[in-house]
């Protein structure tokens, strides 16, 4: 063996970089950032503390992942889940530093600290089953599945057409906040005989759960109206909490909607799930 030499993240062979969000110049809201910082000081907690060295053996020059006293081949299965997650926490350190930095910009308080509890919330389908609100359900709904109505083909975003410029903004809100969410996917729910579309189903990974959000903005229709009171009956039929697992928005002629309204409603639902998950959670959120 000649020598060993430390290498870092960058001279290392290149994986899928993770997304990220750089948003030293906009605004997040206040408890989703809070959320998404304390997500990450959890996540790093997890991780194992991981390097990559370069080692010479018999003159053959090697890479190789090390944690704690134990090294493995970049080529060997546990190299590369090591080496995956050596690039998480690269990526989440750069993440804290970008939250940490939008919260000291917009708070002169330090965030509340907690861990992000995971949520088990369940929709019920059927009268003998139900789906648990995970990734899982959230990557088995089909994006823009509603062919029933035609759309008025004027408001485009990232390769979707949206049905009204209320729901394009909605939809350029989510992206930019890094929400994943799909447009109007087929859900069944218990009790109704057709499939329901969903305006926007999102996924928080931060609480490995999904949120339906339903937005209304024909209100001055009576038969609108009663359809929106048909919706929430089924939601809470189906196990959902309105305001919580499903929440509404609404715009007007005369009172359009407005992003900060949407940035209220994920503030009120974010918080209403950490502290309905954990008392000892609401007493440091005080």
């Amino acid at each position: 063996v000649g020598f060993c030499r430390k290498l870092s993240l960058e001279s290392a062979p290149k994986s899928p970089r993770i997304k990220t969000m750089e948003y030293l110049d906009k605004y997040i809201p206040k408890e989703y950032l809070a959320l998404k910082i304390n997500y990450c000081k959890k996540r790093l907690r997890e991780l194992p503390r991981i390097s990559m060295h370069e080692h010479k053996v018999n003159g053959i020059l090697r890479t190789r992942v090390r944690v704690d006293n134990h090294r493995f081949n970049l080529t060997s299965d546990n190299g590369k889940e090591y080496f995956r997650s050596m690039a998480e926490r690269d990526e989440l350190e750069r993440e804290l530093r970008v939250y940490e930095a939008i919260w000291d910009y917009y708070y002169k308080t330090p965030p509340p600290e907690y861990d992000p509890p995971q949520i088990n919330r369940t929709l019920k389908t059927n009268y003998e089953g139900q789906a648990v609100l995970n990734k899982e359900f959230f990557d088995s709904l089909k994006n823009d599945a509603n062919e029933q109505f035609p759309k008025p083909m004027i408001y485009p975003f990232n390769g979707i057409q949206y049905r009204s410029a209320a729901e394009q903004s909605i939809a350029a809100f989510y992206t930019e906040m890094g929400i994943p969410f799909k447009y109007e996917p087929e859900v069944k729910l218990i009790g109704m005989k057709k499939p329901q579309y969903p305006d926007f189903v999102l996924y928080i990974p931060e609480l490995t759960t999904c949120k339906f959000h339903e937005h209304y903005g024909l209100m001055s229709l009576n038969n609108y109206i009663r359809d929106i009171k048909l919706k929430c009956g089924t939601y809470t039929d189906a196990g959902l909490l309105l305001d919580q697992d499903v929440f509404f928005t609404y715009n007007t002629e005369d009172q359009p909607l407005d992003v900060r309204y949407i940035a209220a409603k994920l503030n009120a639902i974010v918080y209403g799930t950490i502290i309905g998950s954990n008392e000892r959670i609401e007493n440091l959120m005080l």
